[in-house]
């Protein structure tokens, strides 16, 4: 200031000697608004900070303090400012909860107690506490704040409203600001809102709707507080900084995966009835890992100080997401939860909940950068330890001769190659920047981070500390401080916007739903889990590494339902019965036909696959195709049950089914596929061609002792499998192991194997599926070996195993 009168008055001076007269007065002039001018510099202008909810315990425990950060930070900078905290609670216990909170503020470490001290009054000075309930109450609020402006002489600046309340509140306050209390013209309002932001896509549609109707989208700022961790907050500069080492590595060609995790060691106790309504997926991974996810997949704007370009590549990030289905998650629940909703929700005895506490999730991008490479999402509560990080695992296809004691951190490749935005918590127990020291050395700005001195016998993902570069926070700082303060400085790109918060939800909420009736995976809490939660994926599937014992009845007093079990193993008819949900049935189907063709393929070299045609298996098919890519396929040759007759092209064929769902993505030989002749010297069927004689003969030539490794059937409502019905006893006794038959329905030739050769199998399996199966489900449960009235009956291996894999529906109804 003093620098500036100086070369203000030497201005003046020059222009005192050359322009005597009336240019003396211009200079004065000139001097007095420009000294106008800094004075207005040097106070900007008044903010008004109203925190409503302010007796709550977020702003207890974070917002109190995260406002007197901001006060700590722009004190002196030219701003004053008002902080009003505000809720439903009487004037009189409001101030006392007010005032005890603000006794407890802390300063950083840099700053002396006395000062503290000092700083800490002041600002106790500046807040006060007042009650708002009606729109009455919001303008009075208003006017006080008007009064004090013009008492003060203080040119408004703009009003920040923190709402830390229920989202059912919003739109009550929303609309007692907009009519009541928005500042005056030239002053700017920010109104921040707390997550949940709905409970799925339409009632986040409605709720932005609502909201939009009294706020502009500029002025709203959803608070997600992973954004405001240092580590996360972190990703962005980081991409941005180190451009020239990563161009060349952030993408699929080099990164194997990218494990976005948050585990948790406490539990839902004391929250059951937030968390029955919203669950783990809707609690962390929906918002928090959404948006970290985000933060590593979008591409990078060329200038990511600009908000606006940070938030379309967000956006475009979110719309390159591959949609997610059942098999993508696996799901468990701490087995104290149920207990405890009971207790805190009066709950009957005999209540379940399903509500999923640990959640695994594998996300796919549709786009040329990360096309193929798996994210891992995955967060829970009672879990063996706290920690959250972001951790990008590099590709590593080198081999070292060497002894792994003799590797060098920073020249083996052999070790892994890693870059780690280490959240918090676990061993290392801050924030931190971890890169391996046989990538590059990273640049990270010396004002805010410093390197970690090394901590000899502290291991980080099997690795000693001192293999990685590993930085640090020189101040660390909590994420509400942060989030306020870019709040106050007008940062959009550290929240979320209305078309990014949509875009989340459109994403999770097919999941959600599929995923609504699913009973977790039950597990004991803590260090007990063993190896119970881990899990595994292949494609875009995902499942638990280990089986679990799965029980029927959940709990004394409690009747059996599908929802209270995954994969059930009984008996029907006295053979094995697996039953799960539709996605988990073709999912272990389709995993133990793979096991069966690999253990065949070890002994004999070969494996003989017999395929029934229908609609059933067709999800199977696409399965296998999708899923299974270390399938022997090479080594497998397929063959049909049955087939239609009809020309193979035509779309009621079976081998065209078997053709658009499987053959066309998987690599088997041509000379492996056994079509059945049914089309033969232009001829349908006809018995004088002998196709089922030819057919009988392949197999065996080709089958040794025509025992196929696996025979797959169907269950029809009228109890027939294969082409072989009760109307048409061909096929169910005699030598003849291929036959000819007649369906009931069109078209009504068929060719079928019969029942004596598929009972020579080493392993029939037979799949049921949907409610229309639910009454020949349970007549067939009581009937002996009937084959003629009841075909399916006479399904029994001689020497082999037989197992049904039927789904809920067909088995409970």
């Amino acid at each position: 200031m003093k620098s500036a009168l100086t070369a203000l008055g030497m201005l003046a001076e020059l222009y005192f000697k050359r322009r005597p007269g009336c240019w003396k007065m211009l200079a004065v002039a000139v001097c007095m608004v420009l000294l106008a001018g800094l004075q207005a510099q040097d106070l900007q202008g008044h903010v008004s900070i109203i925190l409503l909810g302010a007796t709550g315990d977020l702003a207890k425990k974070y917002l109190w303090q995260g406002l007197f950060q901001l006060y700590l930070d722009e004190v002196g900078k030219g701003y004053s400012f008002s902080f009003h905290g505000a809720a439903l609670t009487s004037t009189k216990q409001g101030q006392e909860f007010v005032a005890k909170v603000l006794q407890s503020l802390s300063c950083p470490e840099d700053v002396a107690p006395e000062r503290c001290a000092e700083l800490r009054g002041r600002f106790q000075q500046l807040s006060q506490y007042r009650r708002l309930r009606t729109s009455e109450d919001y303008m009075a609020l208003s006017k006080d704040i008007e009064a004090q402006l013009q008492h003060e002489g203080l040119q408004e600046a703009g009003r920040i409203f923190y709402f830390s309340v229920p989202p059912f509140a919003y739109a009550d306050i929303a609309r007692s600001i907009n009519s009541s209390c928005r500042p005056g013209p030239g002053a700017w309002l920010r109104v921040v809102l707390e997550k949940p932001f709905g409970h799925d896509r339409l009632s986040a549609q409605q709720l932005a709707t609502e909201l939009r109707s009294f706020f502009q989208e500029e002025e709203m700022y959803r608070v997600d507080h992973y954004l405001g961790k240092q580590a996360v907050a972190q990703i962005l500069p980081f991409r941005d900084q180190n451009r020239k080492a990563l161009d060349g590595l952030w993408n699929r060609h080099h990164v194997e995966r990218v494990e976005i995790i948050m585990k948790e060691t406490v539990d839902a106790e004391g929250r059951t009835g937030f968390y029955e309504e919203y669950g783990v997926i809707r609690d962390v991974l929906q918002n928090h890992l959404t948006e970290v996810l985000t933060l590593v997949a979008m591409e990078l704007p060329y200038n990511v100080s600009s908000s606006e370009a940070v938030l379309r590549h967000k956006l475009q990030a979110f719309q390159a997401l591959r949609g997610l289905h059942k098999g993508s998650a696996v799901l468990g629940q701490y087995q104290a939860y149920s207990g405890q909703v009971r207790r805190e929700q009066q709950k009957p005895d005999s209540f379940h909940s399903l509500t999923p506490t640990f959640a695994g999730i594998l996300v796919h991008m549709d786009n040329l950068r990360w096309e193929g490479v798996p994210f891992i999402l995955m967060s829970g509560k009672a879990l063996d330890e706290r920690v959250g990080y972001v951790r990008i695992l590099f590709r590593n296809q080198a081999y070292c001769a060497q002894t792994e004691t003799r590797w060098v951190a920073d020249q083996s490749q052999c070790l892994p190659r890693q870059i780690v935005f280490y959240i918090g918590h676990g061993e290392l127990g801050s924030p931190a920047v971890l890169v391996s020291r046989n990538l590059f050395r990273p640049f990270l700005p010396s004002g805010s981070w410093k390197e970690v001195e090394d901590r000899p016998g502290l291991r980080l993902f099997g690795r000693p500390l001192s293999d990685f570069y590993a930085y640090s926070p020189v101040r660390e700082q909590d994420a509400y401080s942060v989030l306020i303060s870019h709040i106050f400085h007008g940062r959009k790109d550290s929240f979320i916007t209305t078309e990014n918060l949509l875009a989340s939800w459109a994403f999770w909420t097919p999941l959600l739903d599929s995923l609504a009736h699913e009973a977790p995976r039950l597990y004991p809490g803590g260090a007990e889990n063993g190896h119970l939660l881990d899990f595994e994926f292949t494609g875009t599937q995902l499942r638990f590494s280990r089986q679990q014992p799965e029980q029927l009845v959940p709990g004394p007093g409690s009747a059996p339902s599908p929802s209270d079990f995954q994969v059930l193993q009984s008996k029907y008819r006295d053979s094995l019965l697996i039953s799960a949900w539709p996605e988990e049935l073709i999912a272990k189907l389709a995993d133990d036909i793979e096991a069966t063709a690999m253990r065949a393929v070890r002994r004999f070299g070969e494996f003989h696959l017999a395929l029934s045609g229908g609609s059933s298996p067709v999800p199977l098919f696409q399965q296998l195709a999708t899923q299974h890519y270390g399938f022997p396929w090479a080594h497998t040759h397929l063959w049909l049950v049955d087939e239609r007759c009809v020309p193979l092209r035509d779309p009621e064929s079976n081998f065209q089914g078997l053709q658009v769902h499987l053959l066309q993505h998987v690599r088997v030989p041509y000379y492996n596929v056994h079509p059945m002749p049914v089309h033969l010297h232009q001829r349908l069927c006809a018995e004088e061609d002998q196709g089922a004689q030819m057919y009988a003969s392949e197999i065996s030539a080709l089958v040794t002792n025509s025992s196929f490794d696996l025979v797959l059937l169907g269950m029809g409502t009228d109890g027939h499998t294969a082409s072989l019905f009760p109307q048409s006893p061909a096929g169910l006794e005699g030598p003849q192991p291929v036959v000819l038959t007649r369906s009931p329905s069109k078209p009504h030739q068929r060719m079928s194997l019969s029942l004596p050769l598929i009972n020579r199998a080493r392993k029939v399996a037979i799949l049921v599926m949907g409610r229309m199966k639910r009454e020949i489900t349970l007549l067939v449960s009581r009937v002996g070996h009937q084959p003629k009235k009841w075909p399916i009956s006479g399904v029994l291996p001689s020497s082999g195993q037989l197992v049904w894999y039927m789904d809920y529906e067909a088995f409970l109804g």
